[in-house]
């Protein structure tokens, strides 16, 4: 097959899950199946279920993982839900890589790329809300409001009142040429925080993630690593704020005086005390890893 996507911290993923033995791991973002046929190979005696809410990626990954037969549930569904739905299996690991995929990018009918002539950005293209709605339909202080929260933009005023005086909209290269005139940080094109909110609204991926990391609190699992892998600040911050409150014991408000909560709250522990980046040799290889943060949890 012609793969075309180099799996982000691809050593370290297969090194954080290489000691388990038995069960299953939940790939929550299969995408081109590069991690998931990694922990296949070095696990011998495991099983995947494999998620992911495009459906190209499932076709894709289908073919790919083929050679490991009914070692491989496929799972075409939002990563939120996945862990709800296999609670009573044995899951011994979760890996989730949020956010935007290689097969998204570089497919430009897809909308995802500073130079596609559609303007999408649906990670599941059946989903109603695309950025064209976003861009085109959404208030001045509606977008406003998304470029400062999702874009952390300092200029998100000026950029919502740059689009809608330009609107109508049709193609993420004319949205991405419109951000020349605001300039950015060297090596960074000046339209990526932009993209980043708008895709953030489209797929709510935020909220997202934070379902995806209550269902995994919520399912019992005992023995079972999670390590997931962020690429932007308020991915990362969300992952560290639940894993810190994951290994609170008591969860009594600071006010009270005595404990009545059991003070028995703990699910685990954090195995990275700081989070696990890409070598100099990864980030030169595959510049698409350089943000990329994995953190990794052992629920007990």
């Amino acid at each position: 097959m012609n793969i075309p996507h180099i799996p982000v911290l691809y050593n370290e993923v297969i090194e954080t899950f290489a000691d388990i033995t038995e069960g299953y791991i939940v790939d929550c973002t299969l995408g081109y199946g590069g991690h998931s046929e990694a922990i296949l190979k070095n696990n011998q005696n495991i099983k995947m279920i494999c998620c992911d809410q495009d459906m190209e990626a499932i076709n894709f990954s289908k073919k790919r993982l083929a050679p490991f037969g009914d070692r491989v549930i496929f799972e075409h569904a939002q990563f939120s839900t996945v862990i709800k739905k296999y609670a009573t299996y044995d899951i011994k690991g979760v890996l989730a890589d949020i956010g935007v995929s290689s097969l998204q990018l570089d497919k430009k009918e897809r909308g995802f790329g500073f130079e596609s002539e559609n303007l999408d950005m649906r990670m599941n293209p059946k989903n109603p809300l695309s950025a064209k709605e976003v861009v085109n339909d959404y208030s001045q202080s509606e977008l406003e409001e998304i470029l400062r929260e999702y874009g952390e933009m300092r200029d998100a005023k000026r950029v919502a009142k740059e689009i809608c005086d330009r609107r109508p909209f049709e193609s993420a290269k004319e949205l991405s040429a419109m951000m020349k005139k605001f300039g950015g940080k060297p090596k960074i094109h000046p339209a990526t925080l932009l993209f980043q909110a708008i895709r953030i609204e489209v797929n709510n991926e935020l909220g997202e993630l934070d379902e995806l990391l209550e269902s995994i609190a919520n399912a019992g699992l005992k023995d079972t690593i999670v390590a997931i892998i962020s690429f932007h600040s308020l991915e990362d911050r969300i992952v560290k704020r639940t894993f810190k409150n994951w290994t609170k014991s008591c969860i009594c408000p600071s006010e009270v005086m005595r404990c009545t909560c059991g003070n028995s709250h703990a699910i685990g522990k954090i195995l990275t005390k700081k989070p696990i980046v890409p070598t100099k040799k990864e980030e030169k290889e595959n510049p698409r890893s350089r943000s990329s943060k994995m953190r990794v949890f052992k629920i007990g």
